[in-house]
């Protein structure tokens, strides 16, 4: 384990950690847009959970690797289906977004199978 791997970790798992507050304290930047992507609000909690999830998991992931390996790709893939569902409401404006938390996940993942 590299000390790069550890920063990345820890930082992407604040930063998908920050997204699972934003969504389960329903914060009004990310309740329009998933107002206006047509999610329907029973699936917020559960989609907030699933980030939580997630940035648990890598941190405990740094203890036990496979544990982050299962959620780095479980947030990969959560943030893969993000971004199809920004493209199928047409909201090519905020493509980005979903992008910029799948990057880091996808980086601790790499560094994590480098170190």
């Amino acid at each position: 384990m590299t000390i790069a791997h550890i920063i990345v970790t820890i930082a992407a798992a604040l930063w998908v950690g920050f997204s699972a507050y934003s969504i389960l304290t329903k914060a009004a930047f990310v309740v329009e847009p998933l107002q206006s992507y047509g999610v329907p609000q029973s699936w917020w909690p559960w989609l907030g959970l699933a980030k939580a999830a997630g940035a648990l998991g890598l941190i405990v992931g740094l203890f036990v690797p496979f544990i982050g390996v299962a959620a780095a790709v479980g947030i990969i893939l959560y943030f893969l289906g993000a971004i199809v569902t920004v493209l199928r409401a047409r909201s090519y404006a905020t493509v980005l977004y979903p992008v910029l938390y799948l990057i880091p996940a996808a980086a601790a993942l790499i560094l994590g199978a480098l170190a």
